[in-house]
């Protein structure tokens, strides 16, 4: 188990964006999970990961229709908005930039996906240090065709590109790619194979105690 720890704030120009789709919609590849667990199983490792930005980052911003994300993730520290578009991950993430841009305008902005269950601070710092180098940039997710960081400097716009081929998508629209030793930057969950994965290795509290919670339904 891997608790988070608060660093020393020497990020404090980045804001952080993090998106959370309804709990009920969340994990639909885990088939060998009942819907309720794979739920409680995605708070668990957004509350992870929002642990990890608020360690690193001046402020994060949640997106999400999701009451009990809502109230948890604000309890967390998070500042939460409405997913007001309601269209999709893209228009999620751009409201949630715009409003993150209005609340820091001098802040740069990293758009980080929820599904990481073992990413650390101290990766995360790594990763948002490259990124002030480029106007834009991003990292690619461990199977080379998804992204699981997407960042921009500020007065720069995001762009977000999230979905299918995303890797190549934020490539072709000028973000560069970081290189790095990140694996809980890179590994985010969505098979049944990455919850194996992740359930053998370091994770953050909250994924931990769901884990257990889990037993042998995974």
């Amino acid at each position: 188990m891997r608790r988070t720890t608060r660093l020393r704030r020497v990020l404090h120009q980045w804001v952080v964006v993090v998106p959370v789709k309804e709990l009920r919609l969340a994990k639909t590849r885990l088939i060998t999970l009942p819907a309720d667990s794979r739920g409680q199983l995605a708070l668990a490792v957004a509350r992870d990961v929002v642990a990890a930005a608020l360690a690193v980052a001046a402020a994060v911003f949640v997106v999400t229709n999701d009451v009990l994300a809502a109230h948890t993730l604000a309890a967390d520290g998070a500042q939460v908005v409405a997913d007001a578009a309601d269209s999709g991950l893209n228009p999620a993430l751009e409201d949630g930039a715009r409003i993150a841009c209005g609340w820091h305008p001098r802040s740069a902005i990293a758009a980080l996906s929820s599904d990481l269950p073992t990413l650390a601070p101290a990766e995360l710092a790594a990763a948002l240090t490259a990124a002030s180098a480029a106007p834009r940039s991003f990292v690619a997710d461990h199977h080379g065709s998804g992204t699981t960081l997407l960042t921009a400097a500020p007065g720069v716009p995001l762009a977000p590109q999230f979905g299918t081929a995303s890797r190549q998508r934020h490539l072709t629209s000028g973000a560069v790619e970081l290189s790095g030793d990140w694996p809980g930057l890179r590994h985010d969950l969505d098979t049944p194979a990455d919850l194996e994965f992740v359930a053998g290795g370091p994770v953050g509290l909250h994924t931990a105690q769901a884990l257990r919670r889990l037993g042998p339904e995974r």
